[in-house]
């Protein structure tokens, strides 16, 4: 006949190898205390193993073509430096390049849209070269037909009369100007443009603030990233028509 164990006295229940731990209801629901000992073990494991999240690597920076570094490298112009265009900062729509172009202009032709802050060179074979410009308060105070009379390199500036009022401290560039160089507002290059034999006082000219394409900004006319208006420069000869759209 089948004796159960806990009907054994406490000796004969130890040489049957059944401890307190063993009896019904023990730890809750029959767990022993081995098992909470061996569970609580492999739960620090487990925790020690984990060991600090790494953070998740950082989005890769969109890779530049080599083509765009090269054109807007460094480079020196006439004995100064002009600095890379940190082109991480623009927008590659703004970038100088070839671009579909259907419209009247004869080839040779330079389009200003001041709105859209784009500057075309007509090419004649349905594209154009196409720059990316900044706009100041003075390029949107004049819209029509001229022609560029005046080419210069790292040109003087002259702040105009209504830019010396507002800003007082450039009184001392009134009469003789300020001599180019890298920190003059004209940059590497300006083209000046005329309306028959008079001055627009309107300006292509070239910038030391890259970051400023694409935008309105408080003075200047048009303004381009300093390769570009070398480049421009050096593309149109003088009695080139220029069309700044209204």
């Amino acid at each position: 006949m089948h004796t159960s164990t806990n009907a054994l006295p406490e000796g004969d229940r130890r040489s049957a190898g059944v401890t307190e731990d063993d009896t019904p209801g023990a730890a809750g629901a029959g767990l022993t205390r081995r098992a909470l000992l061996a569970g609580g073990a492999t739960l620090a494991l487990a925790g020690c193993a984990g060991g600090p999240r790494r953070p998740a690597p950082a989005p890769a920076a969109p890779r530049i073509d080599p083509y765009y570094l090269s054109m807007y490298a460094a480079q020196n112009d006439n004995g100064f430096m002009i600095p890379a265009i940190p082109l991480n900062r623009i927008d590659p729509v703004y970038y100088r390049q070839v671009v579909p172009y259907q419209a009247p202009e004869q080839a040779g032709t330079v389009v200003v849209d001041p709105h859209n802050t784009f500057l075309y060179l007509v090419r004649g074979d349905g594209t154009a070269m196409r720059y990316g410009i900044g706009v100041g308060r003075e390029g949107f105070s004049w819209s029509g037909n001229a022609t560029i009379r005046d080419k210069q390199q790292w040109p003087k500036w002259h702040p105009p009369a209504a830019m010396i009022e507002r800003q007082p401290e450039l009184q001392k560039y009134a009469n003789g100007g300020m001599e180019g160089g890298l920190a003059n507002p004209l940059g590497a290059r300006a083209l000046y443009l005329y309306e028959g034999n008079r001055d627009t006082l309107y300006r292509i000219h070239g910038t030391n603030e890259p970051w400023s394409i694409g935008k309105a900004v408080s003075s200047g006319c048009i303004r381009m990233l300093n390769q570009d208006a070398i480049d421009l420069y050096n593309r149109v000869p003088l009695d080139t028509p220029v069309i700044v759209r209204s």
